[in-house]
């Protein structure tokens, strides 16, 4: 896929891309048998629907931006795990500023625009995880991450804070692509598939 234009900036009101990225050394007194390296980028870009009501159609804007929006922050997230190969988890989110709705969010994130689009570019196969809020600039919104391909494998649930110092201003959304080459620090607490069947009547005292 090519990007609507050559300057992405000027598409869409982008008016700041923010990358963190950290890797866990020790946990617990011990090193992961793999360290897992997490990423997340941001991305600051001008709200188009602000002012337009609760009636407005979302679909023209939403075709436009979204589909920049997956490219630059995948690209990003891709350039700094190592490549597509190496990512294992994924996750999505999006705040949007005080003066939009939080439809406004949805919008950008939870469209094929977007999440077929960060799904492909990441070697994917199952849904994307997500967050999404309204908040003022700075707020911090917690990512959930799951496996990009078995979504019931436990090991991989996590999560990567996300938060612009100065973002989202009123009319702005911030949105979020983050990823994982691992699983959390020593995980041992079982998986989905092979879970035992746990219901009231397989306990003795479920406690009230």
């Amino acid at each position: 896929m090519q990007e609507r234009t050559d300057h992405p900036d000027e598409n869409i009101g982008l008016r700041k891309l923010v990358l963190y990225r950290d890797t866990v050394v020790t946990e617990a007194g011990a090193t992961p048998a793999e360290p897992a390296r997490r990423a997340s980028v941001a991305a600051v870009i001008r709200n188009p629907w602000v002012g337009t009501g609760p009636s407005a159609d979302l679909s023209p804007e939403q075709s436009r931006v979204a589909p920049v929006l997956a490219r630059l922050l995948t690209g990003r997230l891709i350039a700094a795990l190592g490549g597509a190969d190496a990512i294992e988890s994924f996750g999505k989110a999006a705040i949007v500023g005080t003066a939009g709705e939080i439809e406004h969010a949805g919008a950008l994130i939870h469209t094929p625009y977007f999440g077929n689009l960060v799904r492909e570019f990441l070697q994917g196969e199952s849904i994307i995880c997500f967050a999404d809020t309204r908040a003022e600039a700075g707020e911090e919104l917690v990512v959930p991450l799951w496996h990009k391909t078995h979504a019931a494998t436990r090991s991989h649930y996590q999560t990567i804070s996300a938060r612009v110092s100065d973002a989202p201003r009123a009319d702005e959304i911030v949105v979020v692509a983050a990823a994982s080459t691992g699983p959390r620090p020593h995980p041992r607490i079982g998986d989905r598939v092979t879970d035992p069947v746990v219901t009231t009547e397989t306990l003795e005292v479920v406690p009230s």
